[in-house]
């Protein structure tokens, strides 16, 4: 096997992305790809509909009221 430059492709959502080149091991035999697993990860994290947000901070509750319901002060 060796490293090569290939185009990597993927659905997201109803959307094909395609990625030119992505790195994968190629076998010099059958041509089977198998893709870098850093690489994959990389353009996971790329592709995450949450990526650059800011986790979201939830409003704070008093224990043992239910969600929705304010205390009585």
């Amino acid at each position: 096997m060796h490293m090569e430059a290939v185009t990597y492709f993927t659905w997201l959502h109803k959307e094909l992305v395609t990625v030119p080149n992505f790195p994968a091991w190629v076998c010099d035999m059958c041509g089977r790809r198998e893709f870098d697993s850093r690489a994959i990860t990389w353009l996971n994290t790329l592709l995450n509909p949450a990526a650059g947000r800011s986790p979201s901070r939830k409003s704070r509750r008093e224990p043992g009221v239910p969600s929705g319901e304010q205390p009585q002060t």
